[in-house]
This record gives C-alpha cells, sequence and structure tokens, in this order.
C-alpha cells in the first residue's frame, strides 16, 4: 500500500470546517485515481487525512491532481498549516484522551513507620562488632555501618 497522508492544523477557520467542505471532492478526486481506502481524523490541533493506493504511480497521480492542490491552497493557514506525507501517519496521539496521571504531592501517601524489631542497634563495642550477630530476618544496622 502506498499511502499520502494529509494534515491541516486550524488557522483562521478550524482545519474541521475546511475538511467538512472539501472532504467529498478529495475523496471522489481519490478514488478516480485509485485509492482503496481513506479516513479521516480530527483532533484537537486539526484534522488528518488518509489515503491509500495501490501503487506508488496512482498515489503521485492523486498528489498531482487540481482538485487537492486546490484544497491545500484553501487551507486555514495554507504557508504553515499543512503537512502533506507519503506514508500513513497523523501525529502519534491516539484517539482516547489521555488520563490525568495521579499528582504525587506532599501529603499525597503516608510513608510506613518504622518498626523497632527490624532495627538492630550497635553492640557497645562499635560497628566491628556487628559482624559476629546472625538474625534470621531483613534489618537495619542503627549505627550506620553498610557491611
Amino acid at each position: 500500500m502506498d499511502w499520502l497522508t494529509v494534515e491541516v492544523f486550524d488557522g483562521g477557520i478550524p482545519a474541521a470546517a475546511w475538511a467538512r467542505a472539501w472532504q467529498d471532492l478529495l475523496t471522489e478526486a481519490a478514488v478516480s485515481r485509485g485509492a482503496v481506502f481513506w479516513d479521516e481524523h480530527e483532533h484537537r490541533w486539526g484534522v488528518v487525512l488518509e489515503f491509500a493506493f495501490d501503487d506508488e504511480r496512482r498515489r503521485d497521480a492523486f498528489r498531482q491532481s487540481p482538485v487537492l492542490r486546490a484544497a491545500l491552497d484553501a487551507a486555514p493557514d495554507p504557508v504553515h498549516g499543512i503537512a502533506l506525507y507519503p506514508h500513513r501517519g497523523g501525529g502519534s496521539g491516539s484517539r482516547q484522551p489521555r488520563r490525568p496521571r495521579p499528582v504525587t504531592a506532599g501529603g499525597s501517601a503516608a510513608l510506613p513507620e518504622p518498626q523497632d524489631d527490624l532495627f538492630l542497634r550497635c553492640p557497645p563495642g562499635g560497628a566491628e562488632d556487628t559482624a559476629q550477630v546472625t538474625v534470621n530476618r531483613p534489618f537495619m544496622l542503627g549505627c550506620g555501618s553498610h557491611r
């Protein structure tokens, strides 16, 4: 499949209004030049029109068609508001809006309280004597030793 994607961004008028005005003419021109699939996606920034052709020659014939050129000239921002490329695309956004992520702010989750039985206090001889202490469960040394 050879794709042609037309992205039109909002400008003086919404790109969705531009698409409603030109979609039927563009679809007819694409089908008459061999398009086998076409689709339109509306985004918050504009619209994406996608056309699929059996071969590159037909895609290029549609790309050079007077109808497509006239439609692009009538875009809301014909200088900076058009992207035209020979593959499927239309941004990386999904069709479903993203859910807001939980905000991690101060106080949003309480820290667990330390448990005294998980701490092993240093023996009176200092951190060197801790090597002789054995415990069957995880613990933390209270003297700052990292052995």
